[in-house]
């Protein structure tokens, strides 16, 4: 296994014809820390838990998905846009690509939901869902639907404050994410990797109002029992998704 590449704000190669566009809008970023050990079994063969000063990180990611399109074709603007929030763990792989591995993304369209499952073997699953501005708070609710567990939930309110200049090394850790490991193909498939890229992120400091949840459980993962180790927000960016890439690095066709 070679080194990890190194953490970059910014994307490490843009993407020129890409297999999805779409926007990630208003998203809390929420993070614990947690030993490398206690993930491990949880990523797919062919990573391991990317770690920062020792450590590696549980993520709850709350956000608007807006207006999903697919190669180079006008996002849709009712069936691709919904709110979303997802449990995550931050991985690398033998070739040294960063990235994340989603344990559960939580959206509130039936049609984006199944195509998710189906075509890219993401765990989606289906949720009465909501992301409401007050003021200068945002709540994030979900509710699950199916295909389960029926009661996994999550309500998170967030503060946002003033803009980051120059985020830490931990904040480019948690949000410089170039790609995600999944086996796209099916379960038995070999690992690949799906890469994205996007501005870098505005991102600001934010102050938990509110988080009940238990997607963490939910998801295989112990309980925080602690406040998170990181609390961020970000109005978001546009994105673009390339095609998976094989375990060697080579674009599927």
């Amino acid at each position: 296994m070679i080194d990890p590449t190194p953490v970059t704000p910014d994307a490490p190669a843009p993407i020129r014809a890409p297999l999805l566009t779409q926007q990630w809008l208003d998203l809390a970023f929420l993070h614990w820390a947690v030993e490398p050990g206690a993930v491990a079994g949880l990523l797919p063969d062919g990573t391991v838990p990317d770690t920062h000063e020792g450590v590696t990180y549980v993520g709850l990611v709350a956000f608007r998905m807006h207006r999903v399109g697919w190669l180079r074709l006008p996002g849709v603007p009712y069936l691709g846009t919904f709110p979303e929030t997802n449990v995550r763990l931050y991985s690398v792989d033998a070739h040294g690509r960063r990235g994340v591995v989603f344990r559960s993304m939580d959206a509130s369209r039936l049609i984006p939901v199944v195509m998710g499952r189906v075509g890219f073997r993401l765990p989606y699953v289906w949720s009465r869902m909501s992301v409401r501005a007050d003021g200068d708070t945002v709540t994030y609710t979900s509710s699950r639907r199916r295909p389960g567990p029926r009661g996994a939930y999550s309500r998170i309110t967030v503060r946002p404050g003033e803009p980051i200049a120059e985020p830490t090394p931990l904040e480019h850790f948690l949000t410089a994410r170039w790609g995600m490991h999944n086996a796209f193909f099916g379960g038995s498939s070999p690992l690949a990797y799906l890469p994205n890229d996007h501005p870098r992120w505005p991102l600001h400091r934010a102050e938990l109002l509110g988080c009940e949840e238990n997607l963490i459980a939910a998801a295989g993962l112990p309980a925080p029992s602690e406040p998170p180790t990181s609390v961020l927000y970000s109005p978001g960016v546009p994105v673009r998704l390339g095609r998976p890439a094989r375990p060697a690095g080579i674009p599927t066709p």
